[in-house]
């Protein structure tokens, strides 16, 4: 399929606690697209312009000092107002389809959930940075914490935020999970304590449904049945 340059691309993103694949399927869902003739943009968050990077090596680096939980999030949005700006709505604008590991979401879940900042104050910076802005589908795989813990312990060194208690990440995940049920018209939930040939088969039927949506005019088109 070629992209009509002027017809906007969607904004895909993924979401997923600590150890339930993201970057693996995150780099599927492109693979999908790319082999329908899709222009895809890769990125992440925090992060995906210089400014943003530089702001995600102070968020992610572990140390010694307390990073106070407010000044975590407006880094946070700090960051995705650049990214947002600098290249996530030029490229849709420009027909290409956006996939980003990880947006506001993960705040909600990490920060408002996480850190017990609440929804509310997120919710007040999303509307300030984003305005109406908001993902066209979010593929949320989860996994059990103990699987997706023990995951993350094979990777070896962690980060700032895998340095957490587990209490820390039952909240994330449980806020990511009353996010889908709130939005299960964005949401694609995903089972990822699957095998990875199962959890991919998921995927792959997933983008070939949005991809299906999105040549008939109807880019939030029906999920398929197999969720």
């Amino acid at each position: 399929m070629q992209t009509d340059s002027a017809k906007p691309g969607l904004f895909i993103t993924v979401e997923g606690v600590e150890g339930a694949g993201k970057s693996t399927n995150l780099s599927l869902i492109v693979e999908c697209l790319e082999q329908s003739g899709i222009e895809v943009v890769c990125t992440r968050e925090p992060g995906g312009t210089p400014f943003a990077e530089s702001v995600r090596e102070l968020l992610l680096a572990p140390r010694d000092e307390n990073v106070d939980e407010v000044t975590e999030l407006l880094l946070m949005f700090a960051a995705r107002s650049q990214h947002l700006n600098a290249l996530i709505r030029p490229s849709i604008a420009s027909g290409k389809w956006v996939v980003c590991d990880r947006f506001t979401d993960a705040t909600y879940a990490y920060q408002g959930g996480g850190r017990e900042l609440g929804f509310d104050l997120v919710a007040k910076l999303e509307d300030l940075v984003q305005g109406d802005f908001r993902p066209d589908r979010t593929f949320y795989l989860d996994v059990p914490l103990e699987q997706g813990m023990q995951r993350v312990a094979e990777r070896g060194e962690k980060d700032r935020f895998e340095l957490e208690q587990s209490r820390f990440f039952e909240r994330v995940r449980n806020a990511y999970l009353s996010m889908v049920e709130r939005e299960p018209e964005r949401f694609i939930l995903i089972d990822a304590s699957q095998p990875l040939e199962d959890v991919q088969a998921d995927v792959r039927a997933q983008v070939a449904n949005l991809l299906a949506g999105y040549q008939s005019g109807d880019k939030m088109a029906e999920k398929s049945t197999s969720e």
